[in-house]
């Protein structure tokens, strides 16, 4: 019958198992990936691919004591089916489930946790410097596909481990785009085998040393030694394994990454060279579920699907169209009507909307790749000869280029034009890619104006705004559906900037809200007037510039303020409104509304608003005690609750 996988609880149980036995492992590590992530969604496709090269890596290690670093971690769900999660493996991305990503609280074979591309090889090395420090002995394996290899921090640190010859360390190259890849045959095989075996290894080191080294050599190689090994060396490396042969890395293949027994003692090799190695594998994204392989981009991360025809289960109800498609649809009009507008994206074309430039308006669309910093400057660079860019990346990518939107987009007041997708709370994926931070983080870079819309409606505006305004700008859309309101095709009015709008007015308690927030505090301002309290709700609109003529003078005759952002609640949109408040002698209590000074695990973003008592009703209740309203109206409220929630 042999292993199965249920009975898997650590990876050294795959130790002394037969090929065969390991391709049955393989077998049921896709049918629960396949089966899981069809009924609750996730990361499909990276999993898929590197089944083998999991079972066959974890081979040639000792988990216990080695340690193993996956990039990013969207492909490490059969490293979580063989690490002892095989039973909760159903709760997948799922609140107080398993998470998507490695998380060290998680298991102690999870050993960096990531969500964010081309760290794993600097994690790696700063593992295998520590080990070196120590006097330890164990192993170090960093795991990077060839998409995060574009990051500037994966080359970075690329070119610090080749020049610690004698740090062990182990690049793994999961090669399933095949950009990069050269051809594989027996002919490079045979060499690469025959190159890294001993006795070319000791002509190659001992015996050019040797030979330097006598009296007559005068410190110089005859020719014909030199022309063997260096032949030996341009005959078995591709192109690929050259470039990081001349960075210092003992490059290994290219194998195939479906060939358990290959893999294996390829691994072992590599292991034994000692120094930086890098072991490049081909394998096929979505391996095993022919949908996935037939499209590796759409298969890359599911919602839910139907895994006998691949296609998405269908919502109960329609939808509006998300924040992101609109977008979208929006740039692709004003890039046909301008074409000084430049839609740039850093590897995620699908995911902000920009795949409708790219098909409609190709010449005026971007892809650097997963490389940040490059698009913000990149971008700075274009606006420097007269093009209007606007960059499109999540809210928690733009992270990684902080410097950038600082040192060569706002000092230099440049007219770019960046627009955060996934802004706020994001649900499954977790901390690593909550859009939490932007509104803190974008707050202090000089010279930007920074917006939110309130709808899709306001998006669109707001983006001719950005475009319009001779500088840098930045607008944060939220994840999923619009509010379902009118949109139009085109003629967008540019919004007046660092004007706010009034919504309701009441003159109980002063409601200020921005972007995504803007309605749920419409909606809490309704269950308070069922209590008989009266709000005034603002639009903000605005950050930065905010709009102190419309705010301050309500926030003095209500006396009562609320600010409501999606966003962490440090240095967010409420401390903007407190700061503009205070600094103008004007002291009114306030309650400032946001994500608390938490981390957001993964969960629905419903369920992480009630967690976070982010729901209108939460809102609502909250309100009531800071403001001692009368206890019947707390009584009322609660009857609202419970009635909502039965609804």
């Amino acid at each position: 019958m042999g292993m199965q996988l249920s009975e898997l609880t650590h990876p050294n149980q795959l130790h002394g198992l037969s090929i065969e036995e390991l391709e049955n492992v393989a077998c049921q590590i896709r049918e629960r990936h396949l089966q899981v992530v069809s009924t609750s969604g996730g990361h499909l496709g990276p999993g898929l691919g590197v089944v083998e090269l999991t079972l066959a890596l974890y081979q040639t290690l000792d988990l216990d004591i080695d340690r193993v670093v996956w990039d990013v971690g969207h492909q490490a769900y059969p490293h979580k089916l063989i690490t002892g999660r095989y039973e909760r493996f159903d709760s997948l991305r799922q609140k107080s489930g398993v998470a998507g990503y490695l998380k060290r609280t998680e298991s102690p074979f999870d050993h960096f946790g990531a969500g964010h591309a081309s760290t794993s090889i600097s994690a790696a090395l700063g593992m295998a410097l520590a080990r070196d420090r120590r006097g330890e002995d164990f192993k170090c394996v960093a795991v990077i596909g060839d998409g995060a290899l574009t990051g500037g921090m994966a080359l970075e640190a690329i070119n610090h481990a080749g020049h610690l010859p004698n740090t062990p360390l182990v690049v793994v190259l999961n090669d399933n785009d095949m950009s990069i890849s050269p051809p594989v045959g027996a002919l490079s095989t045979y060499l690469n085998r025959m190159r890294h075996s001993p006795p070319i290894q000791f002509i190659s080191d001992s015996v050019q040393e040797s030979v330097k080294n006598l009296p007559f050599m005068g410190g110089e190689l005859p020719q014909e030694i030199q022309s063997l090994t260096g032949s030996v060396r341009r005959l078995s490396v591709p192109k690929v394994g050259a470039v990081f042969e001349e960075l210092g890395f003992t490059y290994m293949g290219p194998v195939d990454g479906h060939d358990i027994e290959g893999m294996i003692k390829t691994f072992k090799t590599a292991h034994r060279l000692g120094g930086p190695v890098l072991v490049h594998v081909l394998t096929t994204k979505g391996k095993g579920y022919p949908y996935a392989e037939a499209d590796q981009v759409g298969y890359h991360a599911q919602s839910a699907f139907d895994l006998t025809t691949g296609k998405s289960r269908p919502s109960s109800k329609p939808k509006p169209p998300s924040y992101s498609k609109v977008f979208g649809q929006t740039l692709v009009k004003l890039c046909e009507q301008d074409s000084t507008v430049i839609g740039i994206t850093a590897a995620m074309a699908t995911g902000t909307g920009l795949d409708l430039l790219q098909k409609s308006v190709p010449d005026q669309y971007v892809d650097v790749g997963i490389a940040e910093q490059h698009a913000v400057t990149l971008s700075a660079g274009m606006a420097c000869e007269g093009l209007k860019p606007v960059v499109a990346i999540y809210s928690t990518f733009l992270q990684r280029a902080y410097d950038q939107l600082i040192h060569d987009v706002g000092i230099q007041n440049l007219p770019v034009t960046f627009v955060l997708d996934r802004a706020g709370i994001v649900g499954a994926d977790g901390p690593t890619h909550q859009g939490q931070y932007d509104i803190s983080y974008l707050r202090s870079v000089p010279n930007f104006t920074v917006m939110a819309p309130k709808d899709e409606a306001e998006l669109q505006r707001m983006l001719v705004t950005c475009l319009e305004h001779n500088g840098p700008a930045a607008l944060r859309i939220p994840r999923g559906s619009g509010e379902g309101v009118p949109l139009m095709e085109e003629g967008w009015e540019a919004l007046t900037i660092g004007r706010g709008e009034i919504l309701v007015q009441g003159d109980d308690l002063l409601i200020v809200a921005y972007g995504a927030m803007v309605y749920p505090a419409l909606r809490t301002a309704e269950i308070l007037s069922e209590n008989g309290i009266r709000s005034t709700v603002v639009n903000a609109r605005f950050l930065r510039p905010l709009d102190q003529t419309l705010i301050h003078p309500l926030a003095q005759t209500i006396g009562k303020l609320v600010t409501m952002e999606e966003g962490t609640i440090e240095g967010g949109f409420g401390s903007a409104v407190v700061e503009s408040l205070v600094d103008n002698d004007l002291h009114v209590s306030t309650l400032r509304i946001g994500i608390p000074d938490k981390l957001v695990d993964h969960a629905s973003p419903q369920q992480s608003k009630e967690s976070l008592d982010l729901t209108p009703e939460l809102m609502a209740q909250r309100i009531l005690r800071k403001y001692s309203f009368k206890s019947e109206d707390a009584l009322s409220l609660s009857k609202h609750s419970k009635a909502k929630a039965i609804n």
